[in-house]
């Protein structure tokens, strides 16, 4: 578990990190978001003792990270992939990193076969590409059996088969009973990827709740609807609720009514459908929506 209390962090007169308190649980995989400039690297290098706060104090299993004798047995951590001596082999890197924390030799070679990198462990590091340092940087994490990991923009790099790989990854890494908290850009990733939802903007803590409650609480559930009968359907509809033209021919978006509510009333009038589909909200709309007044570059049309 991770929890942050009355968080800050000031730079000079500046106040990258405002007062912010969350709790990450174990066994859950969350997400944290925010528009740039929101605090959240800020934020994950207090977590780890990178960044000494300005005013209150973020805990790990009920401990400062300086407390922690070898942390990487506590607590792994990727936040910048490229973070590797470029000369070392990967399996150089992963050693030193290992022996600093007295951890056997042996879980060097475990790690590399996890993330996929055991046919390339000799070479150089500098040599991998963004998708390959990234599985490094992962087998890093991995490296002391850690019960909370932290990930920023763990996909950066990744393939569509890396992506799902380490989607399911995290997912298996929360059932076992660990605290998975990722930061990511990648909203369409967050909504497959996350349950719970830490949202932040301009340092505040703008919500903290599961993400299918973070998206229905944010955005409106429609229904689509085509018929070659719009002309009669039309009407009807705008009696139970506020409708749109869609994007085709033949379509209407329905604003307020249920799908079932639709398809009774069209079986009354005898009208037939082609499609009667439920439109959920996205993660993408809820976030747009509630960080609108915290975003920090607007671009212009």
């Amino acid at each position: 578990m991770i929890e942050a209390t009355g968080l800050t962090k000031r730079y000079g007169s500046t106040v990258a990190v405002d007062n912010l308190s969350f709790t990450v649980e174990a066994g859950r995989v969350t997400g944290f978001l925010g528009p740039n400039g929101a605090g959240k690297s800020t934020t994950m290098r207090m977590i780890l003792g990178l960044d000494r706060p300005s005013g209150g104090k973020v805990l790990i299993d009920g401990k400062d990270y300086h407390e922690l004798h070898r942390p990487l047995r506590t607590v792994g951590a990727l936040l910048d992939a490229k973070w590797v001596h470029p000369n070392r082999s990967a399996r150089a890197h992963l050693q030193w990193l290992a022996k600093s924390n007295g951890i056997p030799d042996g879980r060097v070679d475990e790690v590399l076969d996890l993330v996929g990198l055991s046919q390339v462990a000799k070479r150089r590091a500098g040599g991998f590409s963004l998708g390959m340092s990234q599985r490094l940087g992962i087998a890093g994490t991995l490296l002391g059996d850690p019960r909370v990991l932290l990930f920023d923009e763990p996909v950066n790099g990744l393939d569509p088969e890396g992506i799902l790989w380490i989607r399911q990854f995290m997912h298996r890494l929360a059932e076992e009973g660990r605290t998975v908290f990722v930061s990511s850009h990648l909203l369409s990733e967050m909504a497959q990827t996350a349950q719970d939802l830490i949202v932040i903007g301009k340092g505040r803590l703008i919500a903290q709740t599961s993400t299918a409650q973070f998206i229905k609480d944010a955005t409106e559930d429609t229904v689509k609807v085509r018929s070659p009968q719009l002309d009669r359907l039309r009407p009807l509809l705008a009696e139970l609720g506020r409708t749109e033209d869609g994007v085709a021919d033949q379509a209407l978006v329905v604003h307020g009514v249920e799908a079932a509510a639709i398809g009774e009333l069209a079986a009354r009038h005898d009208i037939t459908l082609h499609e009667l589909s439920p439109q959920l909200g996205s993660l993408e709309e809820a976030f747009m929506q509630l960080t609108r007044e915290s975003v920090e570059y607007h671009a212009h049309e």
